[in-house]
């Protein structure tokens, strides 16, 4: 006997599994307001969605056309590999493709620690993780950025907290485009609202956020802070493989304005990526599409589907930041008391 789901409430949003549950006795305790993100992105939407890992034109081009066979709305995709691993050429299609759809592109900035020489990447508490080791390495973050900015791209992904403070002093010196944003990576995401905090006066218009933080901290962080939020519903292996899919109403309610990434556990890490794993790469591409079609129905069975920002939509709004001087850092004072000795670094120039 077929049985029919029970109707949603007259308001037409229902939590997973309910009314069933509460004829059962078994209703979800009742939502409390003081939980919700009083913050939105300055179209009025309170979420957004983001396709990751597109790590060329090729890759792109499945994403965009699974993604309008699928109807997926797409706001963001981005790169992981870096714009080091990139053609002019192919920088330059994936910016046309793109920008022919509204949609923004964000590609990776720079060497990173777990593609260095360092040892401490490679023992068991990972070291220093993705930051930029040494001035070498920041200097490759900041080319990247600046050969990226001249040929079109308005979005930048980072995880140094060196690097997004230096790429943020060279936007409001207009060296790198005022509308340019800049995105902190997953892989040093801050876990609490004080970090969470300094990331978004350091620089970042969104922040990524690890996927195992609790409805709770995503709470406590938007006490503190408007940014917008990056996280995986769905998170690679290599972010923990952590499927949300069920929560979705919820982080969005939770952790407004908020970006949905649509990742891919039981997936081979493709970074940095090449034709050799290129099948892999392109069948991967078309079910992280996939998999962010069964998000979004699944949000419209539950009435939770509104509240999306329009499509083109980018920038984050007004945002809190550290102030800028233009005093070098060789000029900054060195004979507080008990202040060590001066590291002399080299003055960033116009």
């Amino acid at each position: 006997m077929l049985v029919t789901p029970p109707s949603a409430p007259a308001t037409g949003k229902r939590r997973p599994g309910e009314p069933a549950l509460a004829a059962l006795g078994l209703a979800a305790p009742a939502e409390n307001p003081a939980d919700a993100s009083p913050h939105r992105f300055p179209d009025g939407g309170g979420w957004r969605t983001e396709i990751p890992s597109c790590e060329g034109p090729e890759v792109l081009a499945v994403v965009l056309e699974e993604a309008a066979r699928l109807d997926l709305p797409i706001h963001r995709v981005s790169q992981g590999s870096g714009v080091w691993m990139l053609t002019d050429r192919e920088i330059t299609e994936m910016v046309e493709a793109t920008a022919e759809r509204g949609i923004e592109l964000c590609l990776f900035t720079g060497p990173r620690g777990t593609w260095d020489i360092g040892a401490s990447t490679r023992t068991d508490s990972g070291g220093s993780g993705l930051r930029a080791r040494g001035h070498d390495a920041l200097a490759g973050c900041v080319e990247d950025a600046l050969r990226a900015a001249s040929l079109g791209v308005r979005c930048l992904l980072v995880a140094d907290e060196g690097v997004l403070w230096c790429l943020h002093r060279l936007r409001e010196q207009g060296v790198l485009p005022a509308d340019t944003t800049f995105k902190v990576s997953a892989l040093v995401g801050p876990v609490n609202p004080a970090a969470y905090a300094v990331h978004e006066r350091l620089g970042a218009d969104s922040v990524n956020v690890p996927s195992d933080l609790t409805l709770a901290h995503l709470t406590e962080i938007r006490r503190v802070s408007g940014a917008p939020m990056d996280l995986y519903v769905e998170a690679p292996d290599d972010l923990g493989g952590y499927v949300r899919m069920y929560e979705t109403a919820e982080l969005i309610r939770r952790g407004a304005p908020l970006y949905l990434k649509f990742g891919l556990s039981r997936a081979p890490g493709f970074y940095p990526y090449g034709v050799q794993m290129r099948d892999a790469m392109l069948a991967s591409a078309r079910e992280r599409v996939r998999r962010g079609r069964l998000v979004l129905d699944l949000l419209a069975r539950h009435g939770a589907d509104g509240g999306m920002s329009p499509l083109g939509s980018r920038l984050p709004g007004p945002l809190h930041r550290f102030p800028v001087t233009d005093l070098p850092l060789t000029d900054l004072p060195t004979d507080l008391p008990g202040a060590a000795p001066a590291v002399v670094l080299s003055p960033l120039k116009d």
